[in-house]
């Protein structure tokens, strides 16, 4: 049984455990706040990104020939995949490592391009192919760094001839619940039919006013779709590291909150150990000192 002394030293390691926690609860939900304004932000311009792109495939059937557009001859797979750099946020890493390892059983041969020190650091002592890694990203990643990375992602999926490229990221629905989404990314293939939301009529033909959709392209459509597709992915990219940013401190904030009510319970529970303690030690003092007066009678 545990003395006095010893319960004494678990409460106070554990009431520091708790400080600990309760600040971590503290700065992450001061980070998600902002973070989830960020990521909110740009789902209305990805989605009208998303649109037009879809009206200018699905109106135009002479694109086909383009790098991006349409089947890919390559056998291997680019499996992009978006973890934290730190953990003590609860399953949010382990939720993604275990899709993207789903996904590598799946479309074998495939490689992988990493986002975060956890996907990094298990894929490496896996042994699985990584042809690119990105560490160290910031709590409010910046669109010119989804740029470097959409276009390391486009450069490799042209030199090395893969058949697909496929984006692995968490998806922030509120602080208490993240979707691990697996998505595809390259080639770039808009839906046969337009969001049902944006659909003018039954046969996709119609804009969201009801209005004929007729582009013109200046100076060349391949020379737009160059600069339209890259900028397609490049946003797909962008809203899924802000995505991933806010569903990485909703988790943290939430395990944070977790482990300072476990810790609350747990000094609870020491407390009346101690006290149930220091009150069987009162009572053997007592019954010494009774003893020993007897004896003296």
């Amino acid at each position: 049984m545990e003395t006095m002394h010893d319960i004494k030293r678990r409460i106070k390691s554990v009431e520091n455990t708790k400080k600990i926690t309760k600040a971590m609860k503290m700065v992450a939900a001061a980070k998600l706040r902002r973070a989830q304004e960020k990521a909110e932000s740009t789902r209305p311009f990805f989605k009208r990104t998303r649109l037009v792109l879809q009206d200018i495939v699905s109106n135009t059937g002479t694109f086909a020939e383009h790098p991006l557009l349409g089947d890919a001859t390559g056998e291997k797979t680019l499996l992009v995949t978006i973890t934290g750099d730190r953990g003590l946020c609860g399953a949010y890493n382990s939720r993604v490592i275990k899709e993207t390892r789903r996904s590598l059983l799946k479309r074998e041969p495939a490689t992988l391009l990493t986002i975060g020190k956890k996907a990094l650091r298990t894929f490496s002592r896996e042994q699985q192919e990584i042809v690119a890694d990105y560490t160290d990203i910031d709590d409010y990643p910046g669109f010119w760094f989804a740029r470097r990375i959409t276009n390391r992602i486009i450069d490799t999926y042209k030199q090395e001839g893969y058949k697909e490229a496929r984006l692995i990221y968490t998806h922030f629905d509120s602080p208490l619940n993240q979707t691990v989404y697996n998505i595809p990314l390259l080639p770039v293939i808009p839906p046969e039919e337009r969001d049902p939301e944006s659909r003018g009529d039954a046969d996709g033909e119609e804009g969201e006013e009801g209005i004929a959709v007729d582009y013109l392209y200046e100076p060349s459509p391949p020379e737009v779709l160059d600069v339209i597709l890259p900028q397609y992915v490049n946003n797909l990219i962008y809203a899924a590291l802000l995505e991933s940013k806010a569903s990485e401190f909703g988790a943290r904030m939430t395990a944070m909150d977790s482990a300072t009510e476990n810790a609350t319970e747990m000094i609870d529970d020491l407390t009346l150990e101690y006290n149930r303690a220091r009150q069987a030690q009162i009572t053997k003092e007592i019954s010494e000192i009774v003893s020993g007066a007897e004896a003296q009678k």
